[in-house]
C-alpha cells in the first residue's frame, strides 16, 4: 500500500511538472528589463502581502528595533543615524542635511517635512551611495544587515525608503507577480552584477598590475582600513588602504572599462577609434561562456538592446554625462567579450546581430519581430540610479516600454521580467542566503509580467539574478551555465 502511495505521489508530481513545462513552452518571447540600484525595501518595503519593513510576508509585524544600525566596531548602536559623508549632491538634488537629525531606524525619504524628517520626493535624485563588492559584504555583516550606515559613504541615507505606491511599476506588481525573496546575483555594484546576469560568472584580469588590487584582511571580505580612517561613522566616512577594481587574486569585482568602444576610456591618440587606449588599463576581453553563447549554440535568436547605444558610438560626450542621456559603458556586459571585437569581421557581425539600440527595440516591438530572448538596458538618465537619476523618470519610462510590449503582436506568448542589477547601497532587512564567494548580495525587487503569470501574487520563492538564466535555460532547453546557483528557483512558481 505504501509503495502504491509513493508511486502515486511521484506520478502526480511528474504530471504537474510536465504540465508546468508545457505551459512554459507557450512562452515564445522572454524580455528582461534591467533597472538600477534599488533594494527591495527602498521601493517595495510597504507593499501589502510582501515581506516588508513593517510587516512580514505572513502579516506579522516586524520590530523596527531589530533594524538598528551599529558603528564600525560591529557592536555599538548609533544614537542617531550618521550624516551624509559622500560628495555634494549632484545638480538638482534637494538638501540632505536632515539626515543628521534622524533616529536610528528606517525612514521615509519622501515624507512631507514636518511629518518626519524627509522631503526628497521620488521625482528628485538623492545623492549616490557606495555600492562596491567588499563594502556590500561589510554592510551585510554576516547576515545581520546592521552595518549599512557604518560602511556607507552616504551615512544614514542608506536607511531611506519610499512609498512606492506612486509608481506605475508598483501597480503592475499588484496586477501580476512581485517576487519578494529575490537577491542580486553578486555582492557589490552594477559592473559585476551585469556579468552575473548574462553569465553567472566573475571576469578576470590575468597578470593584473598590483595597483589595481584591493587590500583586504584575513577574512577575505573586509577591506583594510587606513591608519587615519575615522573609528566612528558619526565623524566621517571610512578610508581604506586600497579599495580597487580587483580582488587580490585578480578577479574584476568593481567597475572597469571595456576594451571595445563605447568605453569610458577614449581611444589612444592616433589609435584605433574602435578601441580604448590600452595604456589606461581597460579590462582585457573575456572569453567565458555567456547565455548569449548558449542561445546561439541552440539556434535561438537573442538581442541586447541599450538606450543611447548608437549615440554613444557616435558621440563620446554622452558617456558618463549626467547632463545628457548619460550612457554607462559598464552596463553593457557583452561589450566586454572577445566575441564582439569590432576590429574583426566576425566580431563586427556579432555586434550587428546582437547589440542594438533602444530605437531598434521600439521598431521590433511594433513590428512583432522581437527575438526569442530580449535584454533591455535603459540609458543612464532613465534607469533609476541614485545620484544621476530619480525614481519616477525611470519608472515612467519602463512602464511605457511594458505598455508597448503589451500592445505588440507577441504579447500573447510573452514573459517580461523587470528587476534591478543591485541595491545601490540601500539597506534591506532580509539577510541574503549564503552560497559562494561572489554572492548573492542584498535583496532587490523583481516583477514578472505575462498573460501566463499568477495574478495579484507575491512570490516568496528564493530567487537571485541567476534565476533568470535558469528560466531562459529551462524554456529553451539550453546547456546550463556552470555558475548558476542550484539552490535558487527558476521563476516558474510565478506562472499559472
Amino acid at each position: 500500500m505504501m509503495a502504491f502511495l509513493l508511486l502515486s505521489a511521484w506520478s502526480d508530481s511528474v504530471g504537474a511538472r510536465k504540465k508546468g513545462d508545457a505551459s512554459l513552452r507557450n512562452i515564445e518571447t522572454i524580455v528582461v528589463i534591467y533597472a538600477e540600484n534599488r533594494s527591495f525595501d527602498n521601493l517595495y518595503g510597504l507593499f501589502r502581502g510582501a515581506n516588508g519593513i513593517f510587516k512580514k510576508a505572513n502579516g506579522k509585524p516586524n520590530n523596527v528595533n531589530d533594524f538598528r544600525q551599529v558603528d564600525r566596531d560591529g557592536v555599538t548602536p548609533f544614537a542617531k543615524l550618521p550624516s551624509v559623508w559622500n560628495s555634494s549632491p549632484a545638480s538638482g538634488n534637494n538638501n540632505v542635511s536632515f539626515i543628521k537629525d534622524l533616529p536610528n531606524k528606517p525612514f521615509r525619504i519622501d515624507a512631507q517635512p514636518g511629518v518626519v524628517p524627509g522631503g526628497i520626493m521620488p521625482d528628485k535624485a538623492t545623492p549616490d551611495l557606495v555600492h562596491r563588492f567588499y563594502n556590500n559584504q561589510m554592510q551585510i555583516h554576516n547576515g545581520k544587515n546592521n552595518m549599512f550606515a557604518a560602511w556607507s559613504d552616504a551615512g544614514g541615507l542608506t536607511m531611506g525608503y519610499y512609498d512606492g505606491s506612486v509608481m506605475q511599476l508598483w501597480k503592475l506588481a499588484q496586477k501580476y507577480t512581485l517576487a519578494d525573496n529575490f537577491f542580486m546575483g553578486a555582492f557589490g555594484g552594477s559592473f559585476l552584477n551585469h556579468f552575473w546576469l548574462i553569465a553567472a560568472s566573475t571576469p578576470t584580469y590575468p597578470g593584473a598590475p598590483e595597483n589595481l588590487k584591493s587590500n583586504v584582511d584575513k577574512s577575505g571580505v573586509k577591506l583594510t582600513l587606513a591608519e587615519h580612517s575615522p573609528l566612528c561613522a558619526t565623524t566621517g566616512k571610512a578610508v581604506y588602504v586600497a579599495d580597487q577594481a580587483l580582488t587580490p587574486d585578480g578577479y574584476a569585482v568593481n567597475t572597469m572599462q571595456p576594451t571595445y568602444q563605447p568605453s569610458g576610456i577614449p581611444p589612444a591618440p592616433n589609435g584605433n577609434t574602435q578601441l580604448a587606449d590600452l595604456t589606461k588599463k581597460p579590462l582585457p576581453p573575456q572569453e567565458f561562456t555567456t547565455i548569449g553563447d548558449a542561445l546561439s549554440a541552440k539556434g535561438v535568436n537573442w538581442i541586447w538592446y541599450a538606450g543611447a547605444w548608437n549615440e554613444a558610438l557616435n558621440n563620446r560626450n554622452v558617456i558618463n554625462n549626467s547632463a545628457s542621456s548619460n550612457f554607462q559603458p559598464h552596463h553593457q556586459p557583452f561589450n566586454y567579450f572577445k566575441r564582439f571585437d569590432p576590429t574583426t569581421t566576425e566580431g563586427a557581425l556579432e555586434r550587428k546581430l546582437h547589440l542594438k539600440d533602444y530605437s531598434d527595440l521600439q521598431e521590433d516591438i511594433a513590428a512583432g519581430t522581437l527575438p526569442a530572448v530580449v535584454f533591455y538596458k535603459p540609458q543612464g538618465n532613465l534607469n533609476q540610479h541614485p545620484g544621476y537619476a530619480d525614481v519616477m523618470s525611470g519608472d515612467a519610462h519602463i512602464a511605457t516600454v511594458i505598455h508597448e510590449l503589451q500592445k505588440s503582436p507577441q504579447w500573447k506568448k510573452m514573459a517580461i521580467i523587470v528587476t534591478y542589477d543591485e541595491n545601490g547601497g540601500f539597506w534591506d532587512h532580509v539577510a541574503p542566503p549564503k552560497a559562494d564567494r561572489w554572492g548573492p548580495g542584498t535583496r532587490i525587487p523583481a516583477i514578472i509580467i505575462s498573460p501566463y503569470v499568477k495574478a495579484h501574487f507575491v512570490d516568496h520563492t528564493l530567487y537571485d539574478t541567476t534565476s533568470i538564466l535558469k528560466f531562459i535555460t529551462k524554456r529553451f532547453e539550453l546547456e546550463p551555465l556552470p555558475g548558476v546557483r542550484p539552490q535558487v528557483g527558476d521563476l516558474t512558481n510565478a506562472f499559472q
